[in-house]
């Protein structure tokens, strides 16, 4: 099992160097960002970190095709492998909904998944051959070149998913594995691999051989309480972006959630918070004591063949920025450090 950690670029920038500085040290597999509007820029973020670094990962999970031109992002990341000397990563999809609906742009109308499977086809040849003549549905180019070119030989390109199940096989069809965004029940982390595997073997693949990743809202400290209460105020956030065919995977039903989302559609932030109960909460977040956090991946997580493990923490600073609220639990620097000393261990 890899570990990783999601990083929200929404901290003092300084900050989150240091929170790269300190995975890297402890020998975190990687470290992603989501490409969206709301956060600071990760490709500016991941160039300062690459000199600070020595062997962490990095790269957007995910970038959004249905915003960002494709092959302005293979530029991107294969800047950014270089000035890491190879350890550049990234993760695709349309992005998104909620963020697509700020910019006026209706998800249903675009042909999502056809779109990111010829985004990546695209990606996958600008990135190998750094030249790219290609006529589509959706994307055009004659004579299109770049001296943007990655270090390593194979610089992973994967395709995000959460619902399923066309997205989870095109993504172990045709590329590199896939992030998955908040899978948290065995249910859910079996559709996915099983889904996965369908892909691998239409292509001839071991889906083992995948990087099959889940994305997942997490807190972790010795307080059991305070952690469960951090992943359940800020995971009200996260239910906007699921698909109810995902959530009922975890046994929450539309109707469980509908609050929320109302609450939401009033701009009503508090309310949505308040919603979130802890039953859902302990259904949609991987928290509590690290014991507590080993159980729940090696019973619901790993048995499906999952092998990456990503953690989005959530600590003081961000439930604060969120929502004004302040609960006792370790900074990300401190998470990293509990995730190092007594979870990984686990998994060795």
């Amino acid at each position: 099992m890899r570990f990783s950690f999601v990083t929200l670029p929404d901290y003092p920038l300084s900050e989150s160097l240091e929170h790269i500085r300190t995975a890297d040290e402890l020998g975190f597999y990687g470290c992603y960002a989501a490409d969206e509007t709301w956060h600071k820029d990760l490709y500016v973020l991941f160039a300062a970190a690459a000199s600070q670094t020595s062997q962490i990962r990095m790269g957007p999970s995910l970038a959004p095709i249905a915003l960002r031109e494709p092959t302005l992002v293979a530029q991107a990341v294969a800047t950014l492998d270089e000035l890491t000397g190879g350890r550049a990563e990234c993760v695709i999809s349309s992005g998104n909904f909620s963020l697509l609906a700020q910019y006026a742009t209706d998800w249903t109308g675009i042909k999502p998944l056809s779109r990111v499977k010829e985004a990546h086809q695209v990606m996958r040849t600008f990135l190998d051959e750094g030249a790219l003549t290609f006529e589509g549905e959706f994307f055009n180019y004659a004579g299109l070149f770049t001296f943007a070119r990655p270090v390593q030989e194979h610089l992973p390109l994967l395709i995000g998913a959460l619902r399923g199940p066309k997205s989870f096989q095109a993504a172990g069809e045709l590329s590199d594995g896939t992030h998955a965004f908040a899978q948290y029940s065995r249910e859910a982390c079996d559709y996915m691999v099983d889904n996965l595997r369908i892909g691998a073997e239409r292509a001839g693949k071991n889906v083992q051989d995948l990087d099959i990743a889940v994305w997942n809202v997490f807190a972790i400290g010795p307080d059991s309480a305070k952690a469960k209460q951090a992943a359940q105020t800020i995971g009200a956030f996260y239910i906007p972006a699921m698909a109810v065919e995902q959530m009922e995977r975890h046994g929450v039903s539309q109707s469980d959630v509908q609050p929320i989302l109302d609450a939401f559609g009033d701009g009503d932030v508090q309310g949505a918070i308040d919603n979130m109960t802890v039953d859902i909460a302990e259904k949609l977040s991987v928290a509590g004591t690290p014991e507590e956090v080993v159980e729940k991946i090696k019973s619901d997580i790993e048995p499906s063949g999952v092998n990456h493990f990503i953690a989005c923490i959530t600590d003081s600073f961000l439930l604060n920025a969120f929502t004004g609220r302040d609960i006792e639990v370790p900074d990300v620097q401190g998470q990293l450090q509990l995730i190092h000393d007594e979870v990984m261990p686990a998994f060795t």
